[in-house]
């Protein structure tokens, strides 16, 4: 079903079987040519009117997200993201402390060992890239209060019904 209108008249649709054609426009023209003579139009289409007039009615997609299917979609990738740099941080926390406790030894007057220095250089790839995680996690992590509330709003319809189960 194809359906046109008229950029006079948005308003009035017309509706024909089968796909946008010369034939189907055609059609529409024979429907806009009665419903003219039934006095079914506003408009008077004085400059005149051709098949290649008529405007193509789109109906809008049902595979196409709605806004707010994309704002749940948008929410649920923030909030894998915290997940994903909750992990990351937690992979390498403990290393990292144990990295940033040889740190403090350089601030004292007690002496450090060759071991201990060796290993701090090593670790402070490991302490950098907890601490820039550190980082992400916590600004990902005001984004994902946002994102928590869309996803509870979303499923707000759903939680009554699994409450009472």
């Amino acid at each position: 079903m194809v359906k046109y209108t008229l950029k006079e008249e948005p308003e009035t649709v017309i509706e024909i079987p089968g796909k946008d054609s010369k034939k189907t426009r055609s059609k529409a023209m024979e429907q806009l040519v009665e419903m003219m003579d039934n006095g079914q139009l506003k408009t008077t289409l004085d400059r005149g009117f051709g098949l290649n007039d008529f405007i193509e009615v789109q109906e809008k997609s049902h595979n196409e997200p709605s806004a707010e299917e994309d704002e749940v979609a948008q929410a649920v990738q923030v909030l894998n993201r915290l997940a994903s740099l909750k992990l990351k941080l937690q992979d390498t926390q403990q290393d990292a402390l144990e990295i940033r406790a040889i740190v403090d030894l350089l601030f004292t007057d007690s002496p450090i060992s060759e071991e201990d220095v060796h290993r701090l250089k090593q670790g402070f790839k490991l302490l950098k890239k907890f601490a820039q995680a550190n980082i992400q996690y916590r600004e990902a992590r005001s984004q994902a209060e946002a994102a928590r509330a869309i996803l509870d709003q979303a499923l707000q319809s759903e939680l009554p019904a699994s409450q009472e189960s």
